[in-house]
């Protein structure tokens, strides 16, 4: 008797439902999915001073006590920088009501002395309001404090974490021998997961130092803010430059006009863009096997899933998934082709093999 397969379609339309049943249940949850996230991506990061120390036969209580110290230094201070950021921003604010005031007086006079439509122009660039965009603003660095408002259950998760990672990466080179395409699929994530954000930390600090010293020289308010703003936007993929340079952009018109503007975009666009697009990639290398489409899509998803903490930790997200779905099943390498956007590599036959 022949057996009788499920059809393919119907395997695809429940897994597709599953993955929207479980998507759900984690956005239900965000405030303790999002912690519990970052605070396993941020045990990976420093899982190689772990190594180190290990390697040196540092005692145990080392093992577990200095990474956390890192962790704990990195994030009470990105912590303390923006909430002094968002009060400055609250003080500064005020001031530049006149100044934005004239600029859109300014425009108005140049979209009439053009001829297009001038009542029209005039009438919506009279209905933006410079108190809605400092508003937003302020939520906008609101919703990054949002991100660390959990610090007590991210700091209790990266302290159990820290007790058991030894002992899981013991548990997890013993599977080897039974669940080989798990246990790799596991390891690459970890070690794709830590190359990406050593790299991405590194080149965003070289990135986010130029641009303070950039915007000291143009006299743009709030230039420690900025630096921060664009390091924490580096982590959010494609679009994240864009985000950076909006606040620092806007407020170079107010203080210094056009001119101001168009030198910190330039700025931007010579720091960011020349160290992002054309040498991070020579050390980045292969370090994340997401397509741009793919990466592009995270993004959406996981910032619907997990809001601003997603958008941070889109990429780490998605390689997990990755390897928990793709990487695991010994068959997936059509699926992780189309993942990665690269072409699975041929399998050496016993004749060609040597």
């Amino acid at each position: 008797m022949a057996e009788q397969r499920v059809p393919r379609a119907l395997i695809v339309l429940v897994c597709t439902a599953a993955a929207v049943i479980t998507l759900g249940g984690m956005q239900a949850v965000q405030s303790i999915v999002g912690p519990v996230v970052l605070a396993l991506t941020l045990v990976i990061a420093v899982s190689p001073l772990r190594e180190w120390l290990y390697r040196r036969n540092a005692p145990g209580w080392m093992l577990v006590a200095i990474p956390l110290l890192v962790l704990l230094v990195v994030l009470l201070s990105m912590v303390a920088i923006l909430s002094f950021a968002a009060a400055q921003l609250a003080i500064l604010a005020p001031t530049y009501a006149n100044q934005f005031n004239e600029v859109i007086a300014n425009l108005q006079r140049w979209a009439a002395e053009l001829g297009y439509g001038s009542a029209q122009i005039s009438k919506a660039l009279s209905s933006v309001d410079f108190g809605k965009l400092i508003e937003l603003a302020q939520s906008v660095l609101s919703g990054l404090l949002g991100v660390f408002s959990s610090l007590f259950l991210i700091v209790v998760m990266l302290l159990a974490m820290s007790l058991d990672a030894p002992i899981y990466s013991r548990i997890l080179a013993a599977a080897r021998a039974d669940r080989p395409a798990l246990a790799t699929a596991f390891t690459t994530f970890t070690h794709k997961t830590r190359r990406y954000l050593i790299v991405s930390t590194i080149f965003g600090a070289i990135c986010s130092a130029l641009d303070i010293v950039a915007l000291y020289a143009l006299n743009v308010p709030l230039p420690l803010l900025w630096g921060v703003f664009a390091l924490i936007t580096n982590y959010v993929p494609n679009i994240g430059f864009f985000l950076g340079l909006i606040p620092p952009a806007l407020l170079g018109l107010l203080e210094g006009g056009p001119k101001t503007m168009i030198l910190v975009i330039i700025a931007y666009i010579a720091i960011n863009v020349v160290i992002q697009s054309f040498i991070q990639p020579k050390f980045l290398g292969d370090a994340v096997g997401l397509s741009t489409t793919m990466t592009f899509l995270s993004l959406i998803l996981w910032t619907w899933v997990l809001g601003p903490l997603g958008a941070l930790l889109a990429i780490p997200l998605s390689l997990l998934a990755r390897a928990l779905l793709v990487d695991s099943d010994p068959n997936g390498k059509w699926a992780a082709a189309l993942v990665s956007g690269r072409l699975p590599s041929p399998e050496k036959s016993p004749e060609t093999a040597p």
